[in-house]
């Protein structure tokens, strides 16, 4: 296994460790895309570089990547059913539950397991250890996307501060 891609596993190990501990606190659903962008980026650029050094990989392999994206979007689904949703001060919250935790380490192990089915003697880390960047943008965008129409779907009077009862002036 090649050092790059070490760093690139743990880099991404870190940053789902990073992802689930936010998702189990409490916070206001928010519209922000900054995180999965800046994933998405750095890992189209970390696959791009791993598919141009090694032309070797076959359809399997191409395929087994596609299908890891595509797990991606449906576990990313499945968690975000799982995620607790509420309105506070007027606005929506989420926290994720134990379910939500447990299926992040499921995504991670298929992820890789995948990756490990196709190729287990790969030396340098296979495409799960280049992809995994790219892998946690797809899955955490759909969550978050999903999470967000659930949010617009509370009524709308449950969004209203209460309204200060007395008389008008």
């Amino acid at each position: 296994m090649t050092s790059t891609t070490l760093v690139s596993i743990v880099v991404g190990v870190a940053v789902a460790a990073l992802l689930v501990v936010r998702q189990m606190r409490a916070q206001p659903v928010n519209a922000n895309f900054r995180i999965p962008l800046i994933l998405g980026i750095i890992g189209l650029i970390e696959l791009t570089n791993y598919l141009q050094k090694n032309h070797h990989l076959g359809a399997t392999a191409i395929a087994a990547l596609v299908g890891s994206l595509i797990l991606a979007a449906v576990l990313g689904a499945a968690r975000a059913a799982t995620v607790h949703l509420w309105i506070q001060d007027g606005q929506p919250w989420r926290r994720g539950t134990w379910l939500t935790g447990a299926l992040w380490v499921v995504s991670l192990a298929a992820h890789f397991g995948l990756d490990y089915l196709i190729d287990p003697h790969s030396p340098d880390g296979g495409v799960a250890g280049a992809s995994i960047l790219l892998y946690l943008a797809v899955t955490y965008t759909v969550q978050r996307l999903i999470v967000q129409a659930r949010a617009q779907r509370i009524p709308v009077a449950a969004r209203q501060p209460e309204s200060v009862t007395g008389s008008a002036p």
